[in-house]
């Protein structure tokens, strides 16, 4: 059956009310879009920025063979085949040329394998470290997949979007706390830290500490997060007084 032949898509029936949202770039519309004129870099921009968004763990990425493999984007290629492969390869050209992406070429067991990156200052930092050999990637490259309805943004994200960007140290420690606390006193305990201008992991990592002791219900906003008479909290500020920190 000929592309002119197919049964025209339903049209669109809207956006359902709660349905996962996938932050984008104000700089996106402001400066990239008025210089993007082919419309499959347009739409591979945009995509792999929903791709990213799914994606778990330190750092973010998405491989050429991933992206290869997205229905929705190969569908919006031409549907599959060579062409589609051709123009996939040409629109990732010019999203790196116009370095809205990276490029990092990575030699895997399998062979040689190309990652994407969005270009923010994180990603510039996470690929010079993987080039120099700071940072491993042995581990094979995760599946890419929807997360379960419903779910939220990951810690990962919340900390990159509220507090700066990540250090392997940092996401190693938030994916233990993603393992110890419920998901919202995490991405409170994060938007707490943005709003009084205590941008880091430790002033929000004693926030959680906290909750977790004397319960989060007695939360006042904006309270020191070693204050209270709890030995927690006693423990804290004695270990400040002998560090200094």
């Amino acid at each position: 059956m000929t592309s002119s032949e197919r049964s025209p898509a339903a049209p669109f029936a809207g956006f359902p009310a709660g349905a996962r949202a996938t932050p984008v770039p104000n700089i996106l519309f402001s400066h990239l879009l008025p210089q993007i004129e082919d419309a499959d870099e347009l739409r591979l921009t945009v995509y792999i920025i929903y791709a990213l968004s799914r994606r778990r763990g330190y750092p973010r990425f998405v491989s050429a063979r991933e992206l290869a493999a997205e229905a929705p984007l190969v569908s919006a290629l031409g549907g599959g085949g060579p062409p589609t492969a051709a123009r996939l390869e040409r629109a990732l050209d010019a999203a790196v040329g116009r370095h809205s992406l990276i490029a990092l070429n990575i030699e895997r067991p399998t062979g040689s394998e190309v990652l994407y990156f969005l270009n923010t200052a994180a990603s510039r930092r996470a690929a010079a470290s993987i080039e120099r050999g700071r940072l491993d990637l042995k581990r094979p490259l995760p599946a890419q997949s929807e997360p379960p309805a419903g779910e939220k943004a990951n810690a990962f994200q919340l900390y990159e979007e509220n507090i700066g960007p990540l250090t392997p140290l940092v996401a190693q420690e938030l994916k233990e706390a993603e393992g110890l606390y419920p998901f919202e006193w995490i991405e409170e305990a994060f938007r707490e830290a943005a709003v009084l201008n205590h941008r880091s992991w430790r002033y929000a990592s004693r926030i959680l500490e906290r909750w977790a002791t004397e319960g989060r219900n007695r939360e006042e906003a904006g309270r020191d997060p070693g204050a209270g008479d709890t030995a927690r909290a006693q423990i804290s500020r004695r270990f400040e007084q002998l560090t200094g920190r």
